[in-house]
């Protein structure tokens, strides 16, 4: 299999008013296409940052970056964000929120019809089609979290990118949107990279979890393998053996291995 996103030797340095910061170091991990990679790893270790120079929102200080074989300079089309925070714009419907995006990336190649069209899917594929026209006032924080993955998917992006995407729901509304998410990932074959807090979130999700050391000068301390069938069910993968390892090892990282990479 094809390496799909190259991160190769990156370092991230922040100038600040005490002087340099380096907030990862000797960051290398080469992602599949159809992959779905967790970050994970305690405030503070540059889980956001990572996925920031990967949507090309920030600029490595050194190292290379690579998405398609192509040196990511800049945002694309190619690669949607889903932020923890919505940002749908509130004088808009749900409808016209997405829509906007799929103007701005097919705009000048495609009719209108045919922009509506896919407006349409994207709302149907998180199961929004009922509330395609109310406003985001009118609907509730899981609902909303939804417009904002449909959109992303909307402008049909080869790696999307999420930024603790479910972190601000309640419990209930996190686990539906969770599996709702891993049968939009087998749908679209979409890469995906979402930073985590939730070590049974990333278990439950992920193909691979890249565990993060503590920063400052984070670097990558663990890339685990998480080599369960899909699709997955959460309450049979409640008894499973496999599962709990993997939760185990995840959790051994984090609480007694996170200040030292695996040698």
């Amino acid at each position: 299999m094809e390496k799909y996103v190259q991160i190769e030797n990156v370092q991230m340095i922040f100038d600040t008013k005490k002087g340099p910061f380096v907030a990862l170091r000797d960051i290398g991990l080469n992602i599949v296409q159809g992959e779905f990679i967790t970050l994970i790893g305690h405030s503070g270790c540059g889980k956001s940052t990572l996925l920031n120079l990967v949507a090309g929102l920030t600029s490595p200080s050194s190292g290379a970056m690579l998405c398609a074989g192509r040196e990511i300079a800049g945002p694309g089309p190619d690669r949607a964000v889903v932020f923890q925070n919505h940002s749908l714009l509130p004088w808009l419907t749900c409808f016209e929120n997405v829509y906007l995006a799929v103007e701005r990336v097919f705009g000048r190649a495609e009719s209108k019809a045919t922009m509506q069209k896919r407006t349409h899917e994207a709302l149907a594929l998180v199961g929004l089609t009922h509330a395609e026209h109310k406003h985001p006032h009118e609907i509730s924080g899981g609902m909303k979290q939804r417009v904002g993955i449909a959109r992303a998917l909307s402008m049909q992006p080869k790696v999307l990118l999420m930024d603790e995407p479910f972190g601000a729901l309640d419990a209930l509304t996190r686990a539906h949107l969770q599996d709702e998410l891993m049968k939009i990932a087998m749908a679209t074959h979409s890469t995906v990279i979402m930073v985590t807090h939730d070590v049974d979130e990333a278990v439950l999700l992920s193909d691979r979890i890249v565990m993060l050391t503590n920063g400052p000068a984070a670097t990558i301390g663990e890339d685990l393998h998480v080599k369960l069938e899909r699709p997955r069910n959460r309450l049979a993968l409640a008894n499973d053996p496999k599962y709990h390892e993997y939760r185990g090892a995840v959790l051994e990282f984090l609480y007694h291995r996170q200040l030292r990479p695996a040698a």
